[in-house]
């Protein structure tokens, strides 16, 4: 297990923030002084009134979100990459960091003190140095940190990238001028451009700093900021430099648009190719994991639905006896990770693809599990799969870069087949959960605390083993041909590990590598069976960026499928495999569903009439055929269900006979063009999705 960097979450989040790299020049004026006075007699146009009572109304509305937030206490991950010029791709990732932590925001907004604490010690401030690479200069500004597991710190330096402004956000702080109208995605918007002032002036001087300095969009049905784009303001006395982020927010519940995603991004003044120096992408989920105590106080303890069939219950023998007792080491195992908010609720995507899957896997090499497989994803970038008793996870970074389309779905499949081979090996040859999970008191622990405490990795021994089985289960005919597909992806892999070293090192199960400092794949077999990489074959993608498949809903930590289309690749550059993309949200006006009508009495049943088959022909079927598993189960129910309606039907089930046909994860819709299509970066589809209980 390589339980990494908890405590440098807050380090890094804030010193995306703050920098010490680059003169302020570049942000008091960054157009030059011509397009800096265009700005200002933009700003000095007076707003009609309905624009003058959009902005009050978003003033207001922008407090309210400051006070929802401050009741929450979500995770919050951030992967950088830091760029290098590439003579044929432009720019390629240099190296990377990844953190992930809880934060309580009541801690965090509000406070702008930014050097309140101790400084770190020189050998402190060394170490970060080598950890931080392109961040080491900010060091200066962080100050205050505490425990590794709490995240409690002082410094809010990425809370402003996620809250415009929670100590001044009115008209006495800053001036606004009307842009124009747009849509984004099915939510309509109008656009303003935002700067801090100071006696009614554009600002220069050092009142201003960290001031917000930008653009907002604001949903014109409630008057809520869904989005904002720019940076913070700084000063020439001190040379400090805020960098540029591009922050989106969801409605995730009636009028509660909450921060979800940021992208940050800064350019290398130094590069004739316009490249950047590094991009990072920030995403926070899990707002359902501390509720105001009002929302907490409503939970019902009513058992309903359940009916008592204790006197048909069978005995239960001494091997069932042990494999019940797994189980329950593996639910409080699931159930705990559910609840630290690392886990998806369960999903369509999870039991309408990779539980047919892993049923089909088993089917077409004959094998009959003591209990049905079951999948979950876990919520996290780092490229990581694991099998937690029967239960397979496969990490959404994972499922991500693997998700390359195509018009018939067999690449996507033949990578998904063969990691879900690889775990479920494990449970195949025996390699089972430490059964002391069975004793639910060992689970008693803080969330922050989860890495640490619940080590489900396996041994190098375990994994070999594993890994032999796999290449066992997936030399069948059926899946023959899928073999190339992740052979391909792990090509891709090998010529970028060294780059993206956090990604590829699990958090808390099984990476694809045998270990942090050795690039052998634990699956190398499949390599040879891939056709040649080629990054400039425009018809060939071997792996996918990041962000490319799923989306999750942060509220209720549902992950769907992203329902984008496929683009044409025009060039090697557009191909981005691994790495940190730009955002765009799809957003929508979270819906609330009517409950269903109560269905009518039933007539009183009639006697059977139905007259016997005739000679000759045959009689009516018993009952219905055996399947596997369905191919979409129903979400989790709650209070304010909504309908994703853009997402595509799921695949179909698949009949177990003895050589099923292959399921098509994918080629849900129309064929689309074969040659060289890739997905556009980062697309998130956010219409909401069905809401799964908000009480953990």
């Amino acid at each position: 297990m390589n339980y990494r960097k908890t405590n440098l979450a807050a380090l890094l989040l804030v010193s995306i923030a703050v920098s010490t790299t680059s003169s302020w020049a570049i942000n008091i004026n960054p157009f030059g002084k011509k397009k800096a006075k265009q700005r200002s007699e933009l700003l000095s146009k007076q707003l009609t009134p309905a624009q003058s009572a959009l902005v009050d109304k978003a003033i207001g509305r922008e407090k309210e979100i400051v006070k929802a937030v401050k009741d929450r206490a979500p995770l919050v991950e951030t992967y950088i990459q830091n760029m290098r010029p590439d003579k044929d791709l432009i720019q390629i990732p240099e190296s990377d960091q990844h953190f992930l932590g809880r934060v309580d925001f009541n801690k965090v907004i509000g406070n702008d003190t930014y050097e309140s604490g101790p400084k770190p010690n020189a050998r402190a401030n060394a170490a970060a140095q080598g950890k931080l690479g392109f961040f080491k200069h900010s060091l200066s500004y962080i100050t205050g940190l505490t425990n590794a597991l709490h995240l409690q710190f002082r410094e809010s330096g990425f809370v402003r990238m996620l809250i415009l402004d929670s100590t001044g956000f009115d008209r006495q702080h800053y001036q606004f001028g009307f842009v124009r109208n747009e849509f984004i995605g099915t939510t309509p918007c109008a656009v303003f451009d935002v700067v801090p002032i100071e006696h009614g002036n554009i600002l220069t001087g050092s009142k201003t700093t960290g001031r917000f300095f930008g653009r907002i969009w604001v949903e014109t049905q409630g008057g809520n900021i869904v989005r904002f784009n720019g940076d913070l303001a700084g000063t020439q006395k001190t040379i400090s430099e805020y960098y540029h982020f591009d922050s989106w927010r969801t409605n995730i519940q009636p009028n509660l648009w909450l921060p979800t995603s940021f992208y940050v991004e800064e350019s290398d003044p130094k590069s004739d190719t316009n490249t950047v120096k590094f991009k990072a992408i920030n995403h926070v989920w899990g707002y359902a994991l501390k509720l105001p105590s009002q929302a907490a106080e409503s939970t019902s303890m009513d058992v309903i639905g359940a009916t008592d069939v204790s006197n048909d219950a069978p005995d239960i023998s001494p091997l069932g006896a042990q494999r019940a007792w797994v189980q329950q080491a593996e639910d409080n195992v699931i159930d705990r990770l559910y609840q630290a908010g690392l886990l998806d609720a369960p999903s369509d995507f999870d039991k309408g693809v990779c539980e047919i899957l892993a049923s089909n896997m088993l089917i077409n090499n004959n094998i009959t599990p003591s209990r049905p497989i079951r999948c979950r994803t876990l919520l996290t970038e780092p490229l990581e799969m694991l099998a937690v008793g029967n239960t397979i996870i496969l990490s959404k970074g994972l499922i991500d870069t693997m998700g390359v389309p195509t018009s018939d779905g067999l690449q996507i499949q033949g990578n998904l087949n063969a990691v879900i081979a690889f775990e479920l090996a494990h449970i195949i040859v025996g390699h089972r959960l430490d059964t002391k999970y069975a004793f639910n008191d060992r689970l008693l622990f803080p969330d922050t605390s989860a890495f640490q405490r619940i080590p489900m990795h396996h041994t190098d021994a375990d994994n070999a083993e594993a890994a032999k089985k796999a290449i066992e289960l997936l030399s069948v005919k059926e899946y023959a041909d899928g073999q190339k597909y992740f052979g391909l992806y792990l090509q891709q892999l090998q010529l970028r590990i060294k780059a993206v070293h956090d990604l590829t090192a699990p958090m808390i199960g099984d990476g694809l590598t045998k270990s942090d400092t050795d690039s052998t794949f634990w699956l190398a077999a499949l390599m040879p069976k891939g056709i040649k990489l080629d990054m400039k074959d425009l018809k060939q993608q071997a792996a996918m960026p990041l962000s490319s498949y799923l989306r999750f809903d942060p509220w209720t930590d549902q992950v769907i499928r992203i329902n984008a289309p496929q683009e044409i690749l025009l060039n090697p550059t557009d191909k981005m495999p691994f790495e940190v993309t730009p955002i765009a949200i799809k957003l929508a006006y979270y819906k609330v569903l009517e409950p269903p009508p109560a269905p009518a009495p039933a007539a009183p049943a009639a006697a059977p009439t139905t007259a016997p088959p005739a000679a000759g022909t045959s009689a009516p079927a018993a009952g219905p055929t055996a399947t596997a598993p369905a191919a979409a189960a129903s979400a989790p129910a709650g209070a304010g269900a909504v309908v994703d309606t853009t997402a595509p039907p799921p695949p179909p089930s698949a009949t177990p006979t003895a050589a099923p046909a292959s399921l098509s994860v994918v080629n849900t819709s129309s064929p689309q063009p074969t040659t060289g299509v890739s997905s556009p970066p980062a697309v998130i589809d956010n219409t909401p999705a069905p809401a799964a209980p908000a009480q953990r």
